[in-house]
């Protein structure tokens, strides 16, 4: 598998954003019908080799991939309330790129409608966090 810098620095910024709220954690733990039963490659996760995958698999880690980019940008501003609203920003984006990519090839009408409501709430509290920004970032 093929770790680069980034991802080395995206590990240890989640291990320690873990390790700081355990117990909040715990009770939000992946749930493990929700892990992956393809057998992915370090270089396809990578994004290096999706040729394979289904439409809406790269759609999702084409936005994921955005996402990643931006919120270890936004979370290393030296102040922490910049590092959130920003890391945040980006993370929201990433939620908005995955519902948008279950409007378009999803089939479950609940599951559409919690889509469109993800957008609608993101995008409205990006708006929000967006003009924090622009007032106190200097």
């Amino acid at each position: 598998m093929k770790i680069t810098a980034l991802t080395a620095s995206a590990a240890l910024l989640s291990f320690a954003l873990v390790s700081a709220n355990f117990a909040s954690a715990e009770e939000l733990a992946f749930p493990d019908k929700c892990k992956s039963d393809m057998a992915m490659s370090g270089d396809m996760m990578q994004g290096h080799d999706m040729s394979k995958m289904p439409a809406h698999q790269k759609e999702s880690m084409e936005g994921m991939k955005s996402m990643d980019m931006n919120m270890m940008q936004g979370m290393m501003k030296k102040d922490p309330d910049v590092a959130f609203n920003c890391g945040m920003i980006a993370h929201h984006m990433g939620a908005i790129s995955m519902a948008e990519t279950e409007l378009k090839h999803g089939k479950d009408k609940a599951s559409k409608a919690r889509a469109q409501q993800i957008i609608d709430a993101q995008k409205k509290e990006i708006k929000e966090m967006s003009a924090w920004v622009d007032k106190h970032v200097k």
